[in-house]
């Protein structure tokens, strides 16, 4: 961040810090009219939609800017009147930064056209606020049926948003970067372009990296996240009669029985004799072939994957069970034509996931 920025995060925390030792129900803060103006501008240039140009408001949880509908002269004239002394920021004159620059030779600039301007900008500003006002409240009033899940980022429901007017969904993705970041420090109107562009695309599975977080399409949902899902590859021995505990938390343990029972999605059975052990669980490589149950022939594992419309995260991370090379079971999710048990079967290898 810049310096201006940086000085600026640390006196809040300061602020915040103090006020929460001492019990305080209020920060005031010395912000005015020029100063919101100034923030006007500053958004503009650097982007901000309409929700960025609402600017300040004189009340915002703790924060309060009773000044706000004041201007710059008119504080320093009441403080002369009365004979008050005031601390000036040396930093203030510096036109490195670009709030200098816009107070210093934008502003006088733009008065030149219209002296009342700050005033102007101020009022825009309330304006938006207002707007802004309304815009929370339809939000409010949709995003329980937008929230999918909250458990690992945040998830929304694509087809919801696609329903909603174009000028709702901007709003709703930027509250979806909001929740998921804690600020919008950093976010412009061409992250949120970007962000609107993967929810309209075709592609059914896409991602962004953004400023502090991660959002992907994954067919009718929308995911936010802090960061993009870190998955390992990882290559196990499953031993008869010893339980193997998986990446993701589940169990399985393979048995060699006599008698068969009921299989279904948490257990697999195989003809022992036509098994080539050992057994192994690893992750999906590229160029894994696979012979799905009730299918005929040999399938591309990453192909049969994309048909059953499996995200990303969960193909890259699905543990899948080899009797040598030979793929027997994708985990949880379907067993291959392979070693079947037939009438004349004597030994069953009984796969089971907890």
């Amino acid at each position: 961040m810049s310096l201006e920025t940086a000085g600026r995060e640390a006196r809040r925390e300061a602020l915040l810090r103090h006020a929460a030792e001492q019990g305080c129900t209020r920060i005031v803060l010395a912000h005015h009219r020029d100063d919101q103006a100034e923030t006007f501008l500053q958004r503009l240039l650097r982007g901000s939609g309409k929700s960025g140009l609402q600017g300040m408001t004189v009340l915002d949880g703790l924060w309060w800017r009773p000044l706000l509908d004041f201007s710059r002269q008119q504080i320093l004239k009441y403080a002369a009147q009365r004979q008050l002394d005031w601390v000036e920021d040396a930093s203030n004159a510096d036109t490195g930064f670009l709030r200098n620059r816009i107070r210093h030779r934008l502003l006088p600039e733009l008065r030149d056209y219209n002296p009342r301007i700050t005033e102007r900008l101020s009022a825009l500003s309330r304006q938006f606020q207002l707007e802004e006002d309304f815009w929370r409240q339809q939000m409010a009033l949709i995003w329980p049926e937008l929230l999918l899940s909250d458990k690992d980022g945040l998830r929304l429901n694509r087809q919801r948003l696609l329903e909603c007017h174009s000028a709702l969904q901007m709003r709703l993705l930027r509250e979806g970067l909001r929740l998921m970041r804690g600020d919008l420090q950093g976010i412009e109107s061409v992250h949120l372009e970007a962000v609107l562009e993967l929810l309209l695309a075709e592609r059914t599975q896409a991602e962004l990296d953004l400023p502090e977080c991660w959002v992907a399409r994954r067919y009718d949902q929308l995911w936010f996240r802090e960061s993009a899902p870190h998955i390992e590859e990882f290559d196990l021995a499953l031993e008869i009669g010893q339980p193997l505990l998986l990446p993701d938390g589940r169990t399985l343990l393979a048995e060699l029985q006599a008698r068969p029972e009921v299989p279904g999605r948490e257990l697999v059975l195989f003809d022992a004799a036509r098994v080539s052990f050992p057994l192994r669980v690893r992750s999906p490589l590229p160029g894994d072939r696979f012979r799905p149950s009730g299918m005929e022939g040999r399938r591309k594992l990453k192909d049969f994957l994309i048909d059953i419309k499996l995200e990303k995260e969960q193909r890259f991370s699905l543990p899948v069970l080899l009797g040598e090379d030979e793929i027997l079971w994708l985990v949880g999710l379907r067993h291959s034509a392979v070693a079947q048990v037939g009438e004349d079967c004597r030994e069953i290898l009984a796969v089971r996931l907890f």
